[in-house]
């Protein structure tokens, strides 16, 4: 079974407690992974202003993204470093997992351009610009809605297509979300966010956005978080989400982002990643066609990371 999955927050939660990715109690780590070959995952690099304090997230962007190249070289034999999708088909051959960087939150990135060069230096190639709190490049979901981008907002985005990186409208504010559309012309990635219109939260994409995604050949991963997905949430509200969006045109759009280890519950029957299965089972079950299940499972996500992280 392929993988290619859009979001966690496991450096994040492993940097918290001290774990690592090989193995630990979270939702994610590479024993749990094994099943999935060939497997890829881009892990955020994510921290939270309001406990860390606006200077304390650059730090906090150096230790996860430290605590990253440590567990590359110690589990080197099972994951690498990846940048490109060459590079994560050249570790599938030799056996290993692909692991790409996302930043959640420009803020992380002092929301500067400079900022932004060095990340891409460092290899990250996806950024949400805002998480949940409102910055320097514009509104997010639920702190100041209303606000779309500004004019540095307008220049960090059009540098991030520049790098052939992934602008990532995750958590943004729905202006936000039009002006990433009108100041771009290439694909955009919402690593994790679901159909608003299955299940109202300001985190879920209109039917509009998810259309404009869909006709810039992006990508949308399911998010697993049962506060996006609907009361009672199981595999039967994931299925729900996904076939709004299937219905919208999204058979080359729709890929999976877990939100693993970002979140405090996950649908019923999913306890960690390795609860994916029992998704693809039920796809298969119910008959969706395997290429279907295949673009879902994994050729979506990998083909907007091949076609805008070339380098």
């Amino acid at each position: 079974m392929e993988l290619f999955d859009g979001h966690c927050d496991t450096l994040s939660r492993c940097l918290r407690t001290g774990e690592g990715l090989e193995r630990n109690g979270g939702h994610l780590d590479l024993e749990r992974t094994a099943r999935f070959t060939p497997y890829a995952q881009f892990f955020a690099i994510f921290g939270d202003r309001e406990e860390l304090g606006q200077e304390g997230l650059a730090g906090q962007f150096d230790a996860q993204y430290a605590l990253f190249r440590r567990e590359m070289e110690k589990n080197h034999d099972k994951i690498a470093p990846c940048r490109t999708g060459a590079e994560a088909l050249a570790a599938f051959r030799t056996g290993r997992a692909a692991a790409f960087l996302s930043v959640e939150g420009a803020e992380l990135l002092g929301c500067s351009l400079d900022g932004l060069e060095r990340a891409f230096r460092l290899g990250v190639r996806a950024v949400n610009l805002t998480w949940n709190h409102a910055n320097a490049l514009s509104g997010s979901h639920c702190d100041r809605p209303e606000r779309g981008l500004t004019p540095l907002g307008r220049a960090f985005v059009r540098r991030m297509e520049q790098l052939g990186m992934l602008v990532d409208v995750s958590h943004l504010s729905d202006p936000g979300f039009r002006d990433v559309m009108d100041c771009t012309a290439g694909p955009v990635l919402a690593s994790h966010s679901n159909a608003r219109a299955v299940f109202f939260h300001t985190r879920n994409l209109t039917d509009t956005q998810i259309t404009a995604i869909i006709n810039r050949t992006g990508v949308i991963g399911l998010n697993l978080y049962p506060a996006f997905l609907g009361e009672r949430a199981g595999l039967d509200t994931v299925l729900a989400h996904l076939e709004h969006m299937l219905a919208l045109g999204g058979a080359r759009t729709v890929a999976l982002g877990g939100d693993w280890d970002g979140v405090d519950a996950l649908p019923e029957g999913i306890g960690h990643i390795g609860g994916l299965a029992l998704l693809y089972e039920r796809l298969l079950r119910e008959n969706y066609p395997e290429d279907l299940v295949r673009d879902l499972f994994y050729s979506n996500m990998m083909r907007i990371v091949s076609e805008r992280c070339s380098t």
